[in-house]
């Protein structure tokens, strides 16, 4: 994926949002329980010591995790020309083999949220239907060794 994380706009925002409490909130607290953990006494047996400082590397770690996604992140942009066959950041709708049609959008792994109707392009629908046009009947392959087909029926 040439290192890059593809997110929408609102994705983004929403990382953004987190780190910001993460730094300004949650350290706050951590370094509170870690001083309140070290007042008890003995460091080598102070279970809640131990967890304050599980607790705070698992934050740092975090906070390290979102600040390289938002330096490496590629806006993915939904208002591309229409004629693009890249589909990332459109909404798809499919028809299934049953005849059943759901509306999908099409985002970056790490955004993807298939129960509110966001898939991932990495995932073997999001893969499958990511370069086809209106109209199309696409095969989609599963890591199971499972297949089926889907026609695309619109793309917004």
């Amino acid at each position: 994926m040439n290192g890059k994380h593809q997110l929408t706009a609102e994705g983004l925002q929403k990382l953004k949002n987190e780190l910001e409490a993460l730094k300004n909130v949650e350290r706050a607290r951590v370094i509170e329980s870690l001083k309140e953990a070290r007042a008890q006494g003995d460091l080598s047996e102070n279970a809640d010591y131990d967890a304050a400082r599980d607790e705070q590397a698992r934050l740092e770690a975090r906070i390290k995790e979102l600040e390289g996604i938002i330096k490496n992140v590629e806006i993915i942009d939904s208002n591309q020309k229409k004629s693009s066959q890249n589909n990332l950041g459109r909404v798809i709708e499919l028809e299934f083999d049953d005849k059943t049609v759901e509306r999908f959008t099409l985002v970056g792994s790490l955004e993807s949220d298939p129960l509110v109707g966001k898939i991932s392009n990495e995932s073997p629908l999001g893969a499958a239907i990511m370069n086809h046009k209106k109209g199309e009947k696409v095969l989609v392959k599963t890591e199971t060794g499972n297949e089926f087909y889907v026609t695309i029926k619109n793309i917004i």
